[in-house]
């Protein structure tokens, strides 16, 4: 109860700078005020304000821009959407937190408020507000933000490596993925140190940037004091947080890694279905612990490692036992023929138990004369394989009995058909004479083989084709046109399955030029050449098996100056000697004999009868235009004989006797030339009206 008598005591006196100025209050609250103006765009910043932004007065013009120097660009991005969308949206109002950088470089939250004022019209005009310092504010929240982001980051670690692993097929993918430049930062780590389980033995086998792997320790012993060999037995990581704890707990690795600079590593074992496959070691600079999270993550990517590890090398083995399986029926080696050179290369399909049905084989042919074989089955199993073995064998005892090519090709045709399998095969074969080089070729269904020229470059060569093994057999029509070539010396007939040109997502013609591109620069010796083709195509093909054969006729190369045709015609073939001569009228007629054509043809045509009439073999006509100032078509017929003709005059009654004379009379030059075993007849005419160019 007041006493209503007593007098109350005095009110106590005011400070006597009250009413406190709003600068003041302002900054016992941490704050401070800007007033912008944004006609000019000019912005006041008073002393609090600037001290938020750790900035001296003096260093502040004015300007916005120089205040956007202490805000990190996505942060003064999103800070500028805010202020953009309260004054174009007509809001009076707005509120914003926001990090900027402090003189140190670290990161500080900070809060900043404004009141728009506008003009008559409802334009802005005119910004006033505070900004505060709002570290402790956001404390808690700025840690669960770090704490999100590192999870985030962990998760984002842990999916990049696994997806990464995913397109890794072989055990060198995973060490690829891993152990380059762009794994080893997604880890966090400057090297990587891999070894894998052999025999009770821990095989390094992959090492990062820095050099970790040490050649001494190559192979190492479960029960040895090293980090990769205690996870393993352990089956537990092994985390060195110092270089003192790294040298004392492994004093005979520490030599081999001192040198690196390393003040932290992990060891992780690689576990896949309870069973240790190797152990990882990731090794690290300027790091000195491992938080809960970090550990957390190294057990996850050991786990991920694992997997795709596993699965790499259930793949290397299946690849090896399938590559092994259909290199051993393919021929072990490859027999050397007098006057040829031979080389092949093979390529196994790179998909695991995938393996193909291509095939080459090298078969000696009674009379001196080479099979060139290559062949492709259908399919990518071990069934396509097996039908090829069978096939190879099948074809090289018809090719070894002496048949004609195209018998050869028709009975392995029937050889497929008969066996219990639906496959069917494409095949080339060539019957080559080293002597005279002459080539029959017979083809199923199979790509068209290339003449390389050691001068001239290399051609595709049009060979008349029948349907493939199985399919003409069960068609009924095994009749294979067999097309006939002469390989100069010094030119290389190059036989090959689709598998060496054929390129993803492109077509085939592409790759037959970049083959015929790669040949014509290609080395001089067949060896070599096929080592060239090999590599150059490799690179720009898919993962089908591939195999090629090369056959080069020794000697040294002609010339190719000017124009030069040349046909075979074998004994007893009619088909082969109208060819012959269609050849040597179309050259005559192409290169402008003018006047002299019916005397060239004439002349050649009594050289190729004379040389199937008086030899035992077949014959090879060539024409061509030999270099020189004067302008000449020369004709030349070269057989297997070594007698020579004579020239005789015929009788008055005599039928016979004229070929030569014939010769002699409408030629200008002619002459003969032994060929290795036979000999060559020529005869050369001057075209004086041959038009340049």
């Amino acid at each position: 109860m007041v006493d209503r008598g007593t007098t109350p005591a005095p009110a106590a006196p005011l400070p006597a700078d009250w009413p406190v100025r709003a600068e003041v209050s302002l900054a016992l609250n941490r704050m401070g005020s800007f007033d912008w103006d944004l006609d000019s765009g000019l912005m006041h910043m008073d002393a609090p304000a600037l001290e938020v932004f750790e900035m001296a007065p003096d260093e502040y013009d004015g300007s916005p821009a120089t205040l956007a120097e202490r805000v990190p660009p996505a942060e003064a991005e999103r800070l500028d959407a805010v202020v953009r969308h309260a004054i174009e949206g007509g809001s009076s109002t707005y509120g914003a937190y926001f990090r900027i950088r402090c003189r140190d470089g670290s990161l500080r939250w900070t809060h900043t408020q404004g009141h728009i004022r506008r003009g008559d019209d409802g334009r802005a005009v005119r910004v006033l507000g505070i900004i505060r310092d709002a570290t402790q504010e956001l404390a808690h929240s700025a840690e669960r933000i770090a704490l999100n982001e590192e999870r985030r980051r962990q998760t984002s670690v842990i999916d990049e490596t696994t997806a990464a692993l995913a397109h890794a097929i072989t055990v060198q993918d995973v060490i690829d993925v891993l152990g380059g430049g762009q794994g080893l930062g997604r880890l966090g780590a400057v090297s990587l140190v891999m070894g894998l389980m052999d025999n009770g033995r821990i095989h390094v086998v992959a090492e990062g940037q820095a050099g970790s792997w040490v050649p001494e320790l190559e192979y190492t012993r479960v029960d040895e004091q090293y980090p990769m060999s205690e996870v393993v037995r352990t089956l537990t990581p092994r985390l060195i947080t110092s270089p003192e704890e790294f040298s004392r707990r492994y004093p005979r690795l520490w030599p081999y890694i001192e040198p690196l600079d390393v003040s932290a590593a992990a060891y992780l074992p690689l576990i896949a279905q309870a069973r240790p496959l190797g152990a990882i070691g990731l090794l690290y600079r300027g790091k000195h612990d491992f938080t809960p999270e970090e550990r957390n993550l190294l057990v996850a990517l050991s786990s991920s490692i694992a997997q795709g590890l596993q699965r790499a090398m259930l793949f290397d083995q299946e690849h090896d036992i399938a590559e092994g399986l259909q290199t051993a029926m393919l021929p072990r080696s490859i027999a050397t023929f007098p006057g040829a050179r031979i080389a092949v290369r093979y390529r196994s399909a790179r998909f695991g138990r995938e393996v193909g049905g291509d095939w080459y084989d090298v078969i000696p042919v009674p009379g001196g004369r080479v099979g060139a074989v290559i062949g492709d089955v259908q399919g990518h199993d071990t069934h396509a394989a097996a039908v090829m073995g069978q096939l190879r064998i099948a074809l090289r005892a018809y090719a070894s009995e002496g048949h004609a090519p195209a018998t050869v090709m028709a009975r392995a045709s029937v050889f497929l058909h008969e066996l219990d399998t639906d496959r069917f095969a494409t095949c080339l074969y060539a019957e080559v004479d080293p002597v005279d080089g002459a080539v029959q070729l017979v083809r199923a269904g199979h790509i068209e083989p290339m003449i390389r020229h050691p001068v001239s470059g290399c051609r595709p060569l049009t060979v008349a084709g029948g349907m493939p093994l199985g399919v003409s057999a069960a068609f009924g029509q095994t009749d294979y046109p067999v097309t006939r070539v002469v390989l100069d010396a010094g030119e290389t007939l190059m036989l090959f399955t689709d598998g060496l040109v054929e390129q993803p997502g492109k077509d085939l013609d592409e790759g037959l030029r970049m083959l015929s591109t790669a040949a014509a620069g290609g080395p001089h010796l067949v060896e070599e050449l096929a080592d060239h083709l090999s590599a150059a195509m490799g690179e720009r093909t898919g993962g089908d098996d591939m195999a090629m054969l090369l056959f080069r006729r020794e000697g040294e190369p002609i010339p190719e100056i000017g124009r030069r045709v040349h046909q075979h015609v074998g004994q007893g073939d009619p088909e082969a000697l109208s060819l012959a001569r269609r050849m040597i009228i179309e050259a005559v007629r192409d290169w402008g004999a003018g006047g002299r054509a019916d005397e060239v043809e004439l002349v050649a045509d009594e050289l190729i009868t004379n040389a199937l009439m008086h030899t035992d073999g077949g014959a090879v006509v060539t024409a061509r235009m030999p270099g020189g100032a004067e302008r000449r078509l020369r004709v030349e017929v070269q057989d297997s004989s070594s007698t020579w003709p004579r020239r005789r005059e015929p009788g008055e009654t005599g039928v016979s006797g004229r070929g030569l004379l014939l010769v002699d009379r409408l030629a200008d030059v002619w002459g003969v030339e032994s060929r290795g075993s036979g000999k060559s007849v020529w005869c050369e005419f001057v075209l004086h009206d041959w038009p340049v160019g």
